[in-house]
């Protein structure tokens, strides 16, 4: 029987974070997650088998430090996948947005990522097999309402294709961009996709994708509404449960 991985998970508290953190935990895996809220907020949300990390991204020093901090304490000398999954994102027209909004933004999900990236160095090069997975998003190439996020996410996109080439044969680097997911988000973000939502990626099916690419391995890799119907044709529930 194969040893239990550690396995690290960003934004592991809601949507596909949850879900993976869940279907990692589940196989035996030590999983540990970050979230911007507090040990007691949590406490309902995760199994006794995950352990929560408090680590605001939108304060990226100190989430990478905290980060670390935490894993020393619990003993990690290794980390064999880490996925940053943390993010956010804010609908609206481009020119009314200011400038907090805008550096928030940046900082929660191509700062923070960056910077956790380099703090896992270490952990992840004392693993035979590491990979490291960063969570991107199909509107990289650009999304009408989201340019402060697409900005980001495209950002992400090119530091994970360097960072692939210079850990190449060390860490195994991903950036895997799901198309739209019918979580909270959206609802976070202050927009309303209207009907166009029925057909957004089912979180289940999301994270199930998500561990498929990372077994393959190929970066760049996206999640699109093509593999949401084969899903469906293949009649596995996509409905949310």
């Amino acid at each position: 029987m194969a040893e239990p991985r550690n396995i690290l998970i960003t934004g592991g508290t809601d949507g596909i974070g949850l879900k993976l953190a869940y279907t990692y935990a589940n196989g035996g895996n030590n999983v540990v997650v970050t979230g911007r809220r507090s040990a007691e907020d949590v406490k309902g949300l995760l199994a006794v088998n995950i352990t929560y990390i408090k680590a605001d991204q939108a304060a990226p020093d100190e989430a990478a430090n905290a980060i670390i901090r935490a894993l020393a304490k619990l003993g990690w000398h290794h980390c064999d996948l880490a996925i940053l999954n943390a993010g956010n994102g804010k609908a609206g027209d481009p020119l009314a947005e200011n400038s907090r909004d805008l550096i928030n933004r940046i900082d929660v999900n191509l700062t923070a990522p960056i910077l956790i990236s380099h703090a896992l160095e270490e952990l992840l090069m004392a693993s035979a097999n590491s990979k490291l997975v960063l969570i991107g998003s199909t509107s990289h190439r650009g999304a009408s309402n989201f340019a402060s996020y697409a900005a980001s996410k495209a950002g992400l996109n090119g530091f994970a294709r360097s960072l692939r080439e210079e850990w190449r044969g060390r860490v195994n680097v991903q950036i895997i961009h799901p198309g739209p997911i019918a979580t909270n988000m959206h609802d976070k973000a202050g927009f309303d996709p209207g009907i166009i939502k029925r057909i957004f990626l089912n979180p289940d099916f999301v994270a199930r994708t998500i561990i498929r690419k990372i077994k393959k391995g190929r970066s760049p890799t996206s999640i699109s509404f093509a593999a949401r119907i084969i899903d469906y044709l293949t009649l596995r529930n996509w409905f949310s449960s």
